[in-house]
């Protein structure tokens, strides 16, 4: 009987654990609306879930109070999340809302000096790179209580941010700059800058060994590359085989590029053609494959944590594989759902256990 009761006291608290293994991954797609500017015409207000695995079909909508209701919709302008601390990140122009992912419920909401844009959040999970609105510098805060703990100003109108899938460096975009600032996640401080590109930078993302940088910037449809490394611009790639012309939003032919998991592929849009363009990454520079129509303009593209899908803004669900639309966003009334603003969540149970990017980083090395 001692040695049985023995055996038991070894296996009980390695049973929660084994139970948990038992259970399935799920892949959760979380879409921020309105994540096209305030226009809730395409999904309403809130965070909206999606069931990647059984045809995107839409799981449930979480009530955000900072995107306010219909009546009076407020632009999400970022979202981040961190599975390490169970904890997911939108932003609107004025306030940062941090959320419980096992209860969908509001930690807290914060209003920052100069606003907020699109940030990032820390490998760990620990601290957030919250650009200003189009200002002068980035706020660097705690993720964990909200508290902004520092600065880095680069004074370039600060809009779009990447925390390095190394952990070792974070990438600022800016609106008046052709430079992309490099900050030291250590220091929390910027310690040099990569081109000067084209004309200012818009969208852009990195490969996983933070070498490469591939940029959209005004003016251009198509992107250029950096050497994040030399801090060297690398080559300029543009879209051929399309006209240009007039686009409804963001004022720039190619808003949106996205690396694909593997890095095999540059994923890169075109407002104008209402189409994704595709381009085969193992060459330098890279080449033109394919081209995608969409149902809308594109202003962004992402991908699934394991490459089989790419999300432009549209709502369009893409098989990376074929190039084949495979579906579309719908919420709950059957409406169609586009947004800027949206990454993949996996979980096991109610526990998360990875999460992906609004942009569309390199992952290769993961």
């Amino acid at each position: 009987m001692r040695t049985l009761l023995s055996i038991l006291a070894l296996l009980l608290p390695a049973l929660p654990c084994l139970a948990e293994s038992s259970q399935s991954v799920q892949h959760l797609l979380y879409v921020a609306v309105p994540g096209i500017r305030d226009y809730p015409e395409y999904g309403g207000t809130g965070i909206l879930v999606f069931d990647i695995d059984h045809g995107h079909k839409f799981v449930r909508r979480i009530a955000v109070p900072a995107l306010g209701d219909v009546t009076k919709a407020k632009a999400a302008k970022g979202i981040c999340a961190s599975s390490k601390t169970g904890r997911l990140y939108v932003s609107t122009p004025r306030d940062l809302t941090c959320m419980d992912l096992t209860n969908d419920r509001v930690i807290w909401q914060k209003s920052y000096p100069n606003g907020c844009d699109r940030m990032s959040i820390s490998t760990d999970g620990k601290t957030l790179y919250e650009p200003t609105l189009e200002g002068k510098y980035w706020h660097v805060i705690d993720a964990i209580s909200g508290d902004e703990v520092g600065r880095i100003q680069t004074d370039s109108g600060s809009h779009n941010t990447i925390f390095g899938p190394d952990g070792r460096h974070v990438y600022l975009a800016g609106l008046h700059s052709p430079l992309l600032t490099v900050a030291d996640a250590t220091t929390r401080q910027a310690e040099g800058t990569v081109g000067p590109f084209a004309a200012p930078i818009r969208p852009f993302t990195v490969n996983s060994e933070c070498t490469r940088v591939y940029v959209n910037v005004d003016g251009l449809l198509g992107f250029e590359v950096g050497d994040l490394t030399t801090g060297k611009k690398l080559w300029r790639v543009q879209v051929a085989g399309v006209s240009e012309g007039p686009t409804k939003r963001h004022g720039c032919p190619s808003h949106g590029i996205a690396l694909t998991p593997d890095e095999k592929e540059i994923w890169v849009t075109d407002a104008h053609n209402s189409r994704l363009h595709v381009f085969d990454n193992t060459k330098d520079p890279p080449a033109q494959i394919a081209s995608i129509a969409l149902r809308d303009q594109p202003g962004w593209v992402t991908c699934s944590i394991d490459g089989r899908y790419v999300y432009p803004s549209t709502g369009d669900i893409i098989d990376a594989h074929s190039h084949r639309i495979v579906g579309e966003l719908t919420d709950e009334h059957g409406q169609a759902v586009q947004s800027e603003k949206l990454m993949e969540i996996d979980f096991v149970g109610n526990r998360p256990t990875q999460a992906g990017d609004q942009f569309g980083i390199g992952r290769k090395s993961s």
